[in-house]
């Protein structure tokens, strides 16, 4: 691979960010500033790190950079279960947003375990 755009989990994560914008234009204008804007950066937050990652010099840099992108999918997850509480989201709208993000979750956990078995 040549760049971060050739990998999947970043082209899944750019995907999963056109989906909660488009999501997210459904929520009540007061949210803007909050809840709205959370869930926005902790959806950038995920690809803008793998891609972070991929153009530091070592595995090292690259490895924590992902964690840090896992993290950040997990604060999504959490405020993606916010929304549906608060009915922003209906629960066919968050079922599918929600799977996305968990296979999202398997290939960083994947991809991590295998950078780190490689010498």
């Amino acid at each position: 691979m040549s760049t971060f755009k050739d990998l999947l989990i970043w082209q899944k994560s750019m995907t999963l960010i056109t989906q909660i914008y488009q999501s997210t234009n459904q929520f009540p204008k007061e949210e803007i500033f909050s809840l709205t804007s959370q869930i926005r950066r902790s959806a950038i937050s995920i690809p803008s790190n793998i891609a972070e990652g991929f153009g530091r010099e070592s595995k090292q840099d690259f490895l924590r950079y992902l964690n840090i992108s896992i993290g950040s999918l997990f604060e999504f997850q959490t405020q993606l279960e916010i929304a549906k509480n608060i009915n922003y989201l209906n629960e066919n709208e968050f079922n599918n947003i929600f799977e996305d993000s968990r296979e999202i979750e398997r290939m960083l956990v994947s991809f991590i375990k295998k950078l780190k078995e490689r010498n």
